[in-house]
């Protein structure tokens, strides 16, 4: 039993609160009554707190230099690694609730009763600031209803308030279909709501090492997904746009109002340094979008069509106890085509959990093989084995960074070997093939190159910037000789969607010059952001 949180037991909450998410997930996301991405709140809550989570690993255990103690500090990360990593509207709001909590406490000596319920009203506050029309019988208000709970307890005990805090949450969350008839009328309670009773009740086993009484949720209704009413908002708006901004507040401020007029369930939070997480409802993507380039620089970009979710989900298919298939994660129309013709099956960019397990189950195999093409994506892939795992499929994931590793390992698949052995050959293939990415600096920085301007070409090796230009032909020949001077036989090129007319040709033509007895292979990737992926084997 803890008389006060300390930074180990922020870090145990993450961890813990994670598995119980984790636990739940599947139960969350069938509390949805609208079934798009938006509305997969249980596997939108676990990639949340998964990034919140990474960014407490990430911690080398130092302090910064501002006064906060150890248990502000790893509440400060574990707020901006979820604002990071939030995904759907639940999960943004939870980024700013966990966001409330960390700045309420960063300077507290010490986190006693009292302090834990001053810091849930600060949660609950900034939770419902974030929102540009709240709604209640919603995640905002449990955290409302835990906030007051805990100030009732009027006590200095820790775990007398965390109880309290826990309990009010779940009385509030059984009255949520009293408070929107479109829970009522599914038979659900708020599925935001049920994950932050979830985390509540994780905080309560941490501080008092006992297990709490889990609520029962209100039972799922049978609906037809197709008229059935979406998790927020309404359903004049046809698509959820999110993406991460960097801006000032005051430009922040504008884009509020702008959002405001074009949609609905509008939620944009930040951390306090120039991040922001925006989150809206719309018809008119591109204004959506062009508002975010107005206000400063939008990334991690994402937009969802409604209407291609609406459909019931097919019936799982039968596995197969002797079929094997591969899953590749891949951004742009080139790609996907050529691991199709590679007999994968692709996944968009930047995929949930649940969007790669349906993939894995899709395939109707009994052991998957998954290429995630990205550091980001790599923890989705874990999560998503695991969880086919308990489904009866035995899934691998080899840590792919870039597509022309994919492209590597999938030419040395072998349906013939042993699995394990076919993802060990995957793997050591993957691994002999260097890769590079060629982009355009987004701002100014500071890089182990040296200094860049926006607009500079940065050719970046194994994730690492290691050439800064001003011509994109270059530049990428430059980073090609560089890759070719620690060996090499086979090249491989990917061309952006943004890459200008000719680009791979000018950079085939210097390799048969400069290096002639290697081999280049160009194929049209469609990838954005980066016009030129090059893979050295």
């Amino acid at each position: 039993m803890l008389d006060t949180l300390d930074a180990a037991a922020v870090r145990r909450w993450c961890a813990s609160g994670l598995a119980a998410l984790r636990r739940h997930q599947g139960e969350i996301d069938d509390l949805n009554v609208y079934p798009v991405p938006d509305g997969d709140t249980g596997t939108n809550l676990v990639l949340t707190l998964t990034s919140a989570q990474q960014a407490l690993a990430m911690d080398l255990g130092t302090l910064p230099d501002d006064g906060h103690t150890p248990h502000g500090h790893a509440l400060r990360l574990m707020a901006r690694g979820a604002l990071l990593g939030a995904r759907g509207n639940s999960g943004v709001i939870l980024s700013q609730i966990l966001r409330g909590f960390a700045d309420a406490l960063a300077a507290e000596p010490a986190v006693r009763g009292r302090q834990l319920a001053a810091a849930l009203t600060d949660a609950a506050t900034a939770a419902y600031g974030a929102v540009a029309r709240p709604v209640e019988g919603t995640l905002l208000s449990v955290v409302a209803a835990a906030a007051r709970a805990a100030e009732q307890a009027d006590s200095d005990d820790l775990r007398v308030v965390a109880r309290a805090a826990a309990g009010g949450a779940a009385r509030a969350l059984a009255r949520t279909p009293e408070q929107l008839p479109e829970l009522a009328r599914a038979g659900v309670v708020d599925a935001g709501g049920r994950g932050l009773c979830v985390l509540l009740d994780a905080l309560v086993e941490v501080i008092t090492g006992e297990s709490p009484r889990q609520p029962t949720p209100a039972p799922t209704a049978v609906r037809p997904p197709a008229t059935a009413v979406r998790e927020t908002g309404s359903p004049e708006y046809a698509y959820e746009v999110q993406f991460l901004l960097d801006a000032p507040a005051e430009a922040v401020t504008r884009l509020r109002a702008e959002l405001d007029a074009l949609g609905d369930s509008l939620v944009i939070v930040g951390d306090g340094d120039a991040t922001w997480n925006v989150h809206v409802h719309v018809n008119d993507v591109g204004a959506a979008v062009e508002a975010g380039v107005v206000a400063g620089r939008p990334h991690r970009i994402s937009v969802t069509r409604f209407a291609d979710q609406v459909a019931p989900a097919p019936p799982p298919p039968t596995v197969l106890p002797d079929g094997r298939a591969a899953v590749v994660v891949a951004a742009g129309a080139g790609l996907a085509e050529l691991f199709g013709a590679e007999g994968a099956t692709v996944v968009p960019g930047n995929p949930s959990t649940g969007e790669l397990l349906d993939a894995i189950r899709a395939t109707a195999a009994a052991r998957v093989v998954v290429l995630p093409n990205d550091p980001n994506t790599q923890s989705v892939a874990s999560a998503a084995a695991r969880e086919a795992h308990r489904l009866g499929v035995k899934v691998s994931v080899v840590p792919t960074r870039s597509p022309v590793q994919a492209l590597a390992a999938l030419a040395v698949r072998d349906p013939g070997r042993r699995f394990e052995d076919d993802v060990i050959a995957m793997a050591e293939a993957a691994g002999a093939c260097r890769y590079a990415e060629v982009c355009h600096a987004s701002r100014e920085a500071l890089t182990v190159a040296g200094p860049c301007r926006s607009g500079d070409v940065l050719a970046l090796v194994e994730g690492e910037v290691h050439l800064i230009g001003s011509d994109l032909v270059d530049t990428c020949t430059a980073v090609v000789d560089r890759m070719l001077g620690g060996g090499g036989e086979l090249v491989t090129l990917l061309c952006g969607a943004d890459a200008p007319a000719g680009l791979a040709d000018r950079v085939r033509e210097h390799v048969e010059r400069a290096w002639p007895f290697v081999e280049v292979q160009a194929y049209e990737g469609g990838q954005p952001h980066y016009p030129l992926l090059v893979g050295v084997e």
